[in-house]
C-alpha cells in the first residue's frame, strides 16, 4: 500500500500540477543521470547542458517500465503526447498508462513541450480499431474528444512503484516540476525514472 501511495503522490504531481495555471513558475528536465553524489543528481539534459538537480528528503520517485498497445484497452486511462495533424487528429509520439488510483488527473487536452507545437492529451479510451497506420484510438475528457493514430513504434509504458535505489548514473528521467534555486541548480520534489531499459517517453 505505502508503494502504491508513492506512486500515486507522484502522478498527482506530475499530471496534475502541470495542468494548473497556479502553480509558481517550475522547469521541465528530461536526460540522463551521469554521476550520483548524495542528494545531488548530475544530469545530461537531452538538449546537452549539464544540470545539477537536488533532491529532497521525501522526494516521491516512481518508475516507468515498457508496455504494448494491447494493454491500452476500452475504459483506459492513459496520456498521449502528439503531433496535430492537419486533418485534426493526433499522431501519437508516446502514450502512458495511468494507474486507477489516477483516473482523472490532469485530464484534458493542452499543449505540451516534448516537440514544437506537440500536445499532451490525458483522457479514458473510448474506442481502439486496428488501422493501416497502427492502431486508431478515440479517447473522450470532459470537454472533448480526440481522435489518436498511434504508429507501431510509438513507445507505450505503464507507471510503477519507484524508490531512491532507481536513481542511478545512466538511468533515464523526467521532471515535470523542478524548482530553479538562486544558484542556477534545481530542486526536485518528484522525479520519474525509466527501469528496465525502458525511457520517461513523455
Amino acid at each position: 500500500m505505502r508503494k502504491i501511495a508513492s506512486v500515486t503522490a507522484l502522478l498527482a504531481v506530475v499530471f496534475v500540477t502541470a495542468a494548473s495555471a497556479q502553480q509558481p513558475p517550475t522547469v521541465r528536465i528530461r536526460g540522463t543521470i551521469e554521476a550520483v553524489d548524495g542528494a545531488t543528481l548530475s544530469i545530461k539534459s537531452r538538449d546537452g547542458s549539464d544540470v545539477k538537480v537536488n533532491i529532497t528528503d521525501n522526494i516521491a520517485v516512481t518508475g516507468v517500465a515498457k508496455a504494448s498497445l494491447s494493454d491500452v484497452k476500452e475504459g483506459s486511462y492513459i496520456g498521449v503526447s502528439a503531433m496535430p495533424e492537419p486533418d485534426g487528429t493526433q499522431k501519437a509520439i508516446a502514450v502512458h498508462i495511468f494507474p486507477e488510483a489516477l483516473r482523472g488527473a490532469g485530464e484534458g487536452f493542452r499543449p505540451w513541450d516534448l516537440r514544437p507545437n506537440s500536445t499532451m492529451t490525458n483522457a479514458t479510451v473510448a474506442q481502439t480499431v486496428a488501422s493501416v497506420d497502427g492502431q486508431t484510438i478515440m479517447v473522450k475528457y470532459k470537454d472533448g474528444e480526440k481522435k489518436v493514430i498511434v504508429p507501431p513504434s510509438t513507445p507505450v509504458v505503464s507507471f510503477t512503484p519507484g524508490s531512491k535505489a532507481d536513481l542511478k548514473t545512466g538511468a533515464q528521467i523526467f521532471i515535470v516540476a523542478g524548482q530553479k534555486q538562486a544558484d542556477g541548480s534545481i530542486t526536485a520534489p518528484a522525479i520519474t525514472v525509466g527501469r528496465d531499459g525502458a525511457a520517461p517517453p513523455m
